[in-house]
């Protein structure tokens, strides 16, 4: 392999998922600086990225998904959990359930609290706001008209989905009309990066409008392998394309943007992390960071399904003619299953009424998946509920196994290690299974399919987390950030690495702690803010 001198910009960013495009977007709107971006997967030509639901089929598409697992722990029975990373123009955004979710006010001020000055949620809101153009009402006027994020609200409804509402509001959960306004606390249909039938990913939204700057080089197909250093500042990174290794300097800074598995390991390749760990690779020790890597944190849950009478589910639209008239509705502009998110309601609820805000959060679609997996319809008509603890405790950590930077790294979980995370993953399961059999469900539930009425006690309800407890795509925080005195951040309140400089990380591995969300709004908002910081030195 040959090794060229490679070309400089002000600005390199390795990784064009969801807060890199938002990054490379912004800070190219200055004329006067050049911007790199290095995207390791394939432009988004595939279809399957634009038609939302889509996201089934590219969930197991190694063409645009790292395809990563995650190592077995006591709470998987030992399994290894497939863990979809997106490796395309847009990154997860490309690749994912077509989710918007913020999370509560509160998330971002305990960031604050925590010594990130410049992250509380008076501080992020304006943010969210630049960032989308909201198609649907806004009662508590906080939303965004003229971002490049176009959302929207659902446009259709379903008996079943009716009947989860009405069934979560016998139990308290009021309707929300914006769970992403003032407060979450509630129920509702899902909100959508999904505008005119077609994914709005960050690529979408923010990149693809920039790539005629003449300021602004996007290379596709080049994998990051190390950060280069001139003593201890940051002055370029290494890439492999097409075979060949290749440099391209930074005359400002690197930016790391390549999501909460990428980005400790090519920190940790490039010396940065815990000694002892770097040691043990034989990598040479640049500065002593030992949160690279650590502070994983994931929402796991186990799927609930149950059959279902009265109305027709997603599982009968989706083969033979049904489904070509979904074709058909879908190619007309009209709602069909092909334009639909990974989730079609949401439940914002409680384990304990004391609580302020809510701690768990609900998941509805009326369509039944093959043992729990969302990339597989089961063949029968059914329903799935699923519950998770939207501010985990337990902590895992994602290494590199070697000094190859093609050697995929290992990443642990540890889920429901906590045991405050059983506690309300367990309450959240109770609850699921309160909403199948409320009253306005009755006409359509008949019967559970997993776990099944025999499943009674505390412990069974929990075992069900072993057989088939899963990802639901959220990792975050191995970069976290935070002030010196906290001896597991790595990056401070302007998202610059410790203890270096010209080197940051931009995306959601610097999440001090869990948002209580989907993550993908949450990473694109990381993009905003660093673009802020960056141009403003």
């Amino acid at each position: 392999m040959t090794r060229s001198h490679g070309d400089q910009f002000d600005y390199v960013l390795v990784g064009a998922g969801s807060a890199g495009c938002v990054l490379a977007a912004r800070l190219s709107e200055q004329a006067d600086v050049t911007v790199c971006v290095l995207e390791a997967g394939p432009r988004d030509t595939n279809p399957f990225v634009h038609i939302p639901v889509g996201w089934m089929k590219l969930m197991t598409n190694p063409g645009v998904n790292w395809m990563y697992e995650a190592e077995g722990s006591d709470w998987t029975g030992g399994r290894k959990i497939a863990v979809p990373r997106g490796k395309t123009l847009g990154g997860s955004s490309a690749i994912n359930g077509n989710i918007f979710n913020r999370g509560a006010p509160s998330d971002f001020d305990q960031w604050a609290q925590l010594g990130n000055a410049g992250w509380g949620y008076a501080d992020i809101l304006p943010l969210f706001r630049r960032m989308e153009s909201w198609q649907g009402p806004d009662p508590d006027e906080l939303r965004g008209q003229d971002g490049p994020l176009r959302v929207t609200p659902s446009p259709w409804t379903h008996p079943l989905c009716e009947a989860f509402l009405d069934s979560a509001e016998t139990l308290g959960i009021p309707r929300n009309p914006d769970y992403n306004g003032a407060r979450q606390f509630g129920a509702s249909y899902a909100q959508r990066t999904i505008a005119g039938g077609r994914r709005q990913s960050a690529a979408t939204g923010f990149l693809k409008p920039a790539l005629n700057r003449p300021n602004l080089s996007v290379r596709t197909g080049a994998h990051a392998t190390g950060v280069e250093f001139d003593g201890r500042r940051a002055v370029g990174v290494t890439y492999q394309k097409s075979g060949q290794t290749q440099l391209v300097r930074a005359r400002r800074e690197v930016i790391l943007c390549g999501g909460v598995i990428n980005s400790p390991q090519l920190l940790q390749l490039a010396g940065i992390g815990d000694p002892t760990h770097l040691q043990a690779l034989g990598i040479p020790l640049r500065h002593a960071l030992p949160g690279v890597g650590q502070n994983l944190r994931d929402h796991f849950t186990p799927r609930f399904t149950a059959r279902v009478r009265g109305t027709r589910t997603f599982n009968e639209r989706s083969r033979g003619l049904p489904l070509l008239a979904e074709i058909a509705k879908y190619a007309v502009g009209r709602p069909s299953i092909l334009g639909l998110p990974s989730t079609a309601c949401y439940a914002f609820a409680k384990s304990d009424p004391v609580l302020e805000d809510s701690d768990l959060q609900i998941t509805f679609m009326p369509a039944c998946y093959k043992d729990g997996h969302q990339s597989r319809l089961d063949d029968e008509p059914g329903m799935t509920l699923a519950a998770w603890q939207q501010r985990p405790e337990s902590l895992g950590h994602v290494r590199a196994r070697s000094a190859d930077p093609f050697d995929r790294p290992e990443i642990q979980p540890n889920y429901l290690s906590a045991e405050y995370d059983q506690r309300v993953l367990l309450a959240g399961l109770k609850l699921i299974r309160q909403i199948m059999r409320a009253d306005p469900m009755r006409p359509y539930f008949d019967g559970e399919i997993y776990p099944g009425d025999t499943v009674r006690t505390d412990e069974d309800l929990l075992n069900t987390a072993r057989e088939r407890g899963t990802t639901t795509f959220h990792m975050m925080g191995t970069c976290r950030m935070g002030p010196t005195s906290d001896p597991t951040a790595v990056v401070d309140s302007r998202l610059r690495v410790h203890g270096v400089e010209g080197l940051r990380v931009a995306d959601a591995s610097i999440f001090p702690t869990m948002p209580s969300a989907n993550t993908n709004a949450s990473s694109m908002v990381v993009g905003e803010k660093a673009a802020d910081l960056v141009r403003n030195g």
